[in-house]
């Protein structure tokens, strides 16, 4: 039934006019068989990054995916994009993949709980046209994709923090996942794989190399394009788990990814090569019927995942939440946007260094954190849940 007291008005549907036309180009393919590709219109790569193999590699790799303004510049410096206004700005960086070199800030581990004990990134920027990113407040200027060339100095950053770690090292309930590395805090790695192949070799990495103890990588996506994942030697050592969503939600805001049960029967094959995947069911929306909507979500994924011999599933439920500098932003990106971003509607809730997020009230919480785990469990019993948020 759905609930009333924990409903807000359901959003109206998003503008068409809004997102559809950012300048990038995807092969439109949506099936659960290949998903969505992204193709960049412009590439730019650094004199270091060309100098790498894996620079070179990305090179060819988008060369053969179609790319014809590939732009090898003289310096390690990056040109302005130019755009009249933040829309305009936007819409280019979004066609843009820039590759450089991570300098030694950018290869520093970072923790990042509840996920995992360390972040790491194989990108920053991200393919897809979400209205509620959680990017818009972290990162600075347009938001051009920037893959990295020194993916194998990257890699061997990891070794000393196996062992080390706050969240599944030290954890009874996950220690037995071992260290844990996440790959998707600041891109969707399968979003760009296709033009990077940064994700295939990051994986067969973690298969083959001689860790000082148990190891997982971690990544995150909303792209269904898995085809290239599932003959690698990953050995069990990466979870790759699917960002899902509600039907409103997702139909709504979720723009230029693949459509959620594209995305479930991709998780499916997955698990059926082998690894161990999860749901991250975020961001969560109290819409109307918000009940229904995600124990359909759920029922669906028992559909695809309840046969799977072995299977090892998790589930991480993550609340929608802004800050003023994330919200500025998306109505920049997105002017027409209807995402609910009402203060007056949320309760504020600060970091232990005094940031100010916007969270759903104490009661929609309550609720929400009530009904979500039970009806999960009830729903898709193999699912270890893991963290609500």
């Amino acid at each position: 039934m759905t609930s009333s007291s924990a409903a807000l008005p359901a959003p109206a549907l998003a503008d068409p006019l809004d997102p559809t036309d950012t300048g990038v180009d995807t092969d439109g393919d949506d099936t659960p068989g290949s998903g969505r590709r992204w193709r960049p219109r412009r590439v730019m790569i650094t004199r270091s990054a060309a100098e790498l193999p894996h620079g070179q590699e990305i090179l060819r790799r988008c060369a053969a995916a179609g790319v014809a303004n590939i732009d090898l510049l003289t310096s390690d410096r990056l040109p302005s994009l130019g755009g009249d206004n933040p829309r305009a700005a936007y819409a280019l960086a979004k066609s843009t993949l820039a590759v450089v070199v991570a300098p030694p800030s950018k290869r520093a581990l970072q923790p990042i709980p509840p996920s995992a004990d360390w972040r790491f990134d194989l990108a920053v920027g991200c393919p897809a046209h979400c209205q509620y990113c959680y990017l818009a407040g972290s990162l600075t200027g347009p938001p051009v994709i920037r893959a990295y060339a020194n993916l194998p100095e990257i890699l061997a950053g990891l070794d000393p923090a196996v062992g080390q770690g706050a969240v599944t090292s030290r954890s009874t309930d996950r220690r037995h996942e071992g260290t844990t590395f996440e790959a998707s805090c600041y891109t969707d790695p399968l979003g760009i794989e296709d033009v990077t192949g940064s994700l295939s070799a990051t994986i067969a990495h973690f298969g083959r190399h001689d860790w000082a103890g148990p190891v997982q990588l971690r990544a995150t996506t909303k792209f269904a394009a898995v085809e290239p994942l599932l003959t690698l030697d990953h050995g069990g050592r990466t979870r790759i788990r699917m960002s899902v969503n509600a039907a409103d939600v997702a139909g709504r805001f979720d723009g230029g990814t693949s459509p959620v049960p594209a995305r479930l029967a991709a998780l499916g094959r997955l698990a059926r090569a082998g690894y161990p995947v999860g749901l991250t069911v975020a961001p969560i929306m109290p819409v109307e019927g918000w009940q229904e909507q995600y124990g359909e979500l759920f029922d669906a994924a028992q559909r695809i995942l309840g046969g799977v011999p072995g299977l090892d599933l998790t589930a991480e439920l993550i609340t929608h939440r802004f800050t003023a500098r994330s919200k500025e932003i998306l109505l920049d990106w997105y002017p027409r946007t209807r995402l609910e971003m009402d203060e007056d509607l949320r309760r504020q809730k600060r970091g232990k260094f005094g940031a100010v997020k916007y969270v759903y009230p104490t009661p929609i919480m309550n609720e929400m954190k009530a009904w979500f785990p039970s009806a999960l469990a009830e729903r898709l019993p193999a699912a270890r849940f893991l963290y609500w948020t």
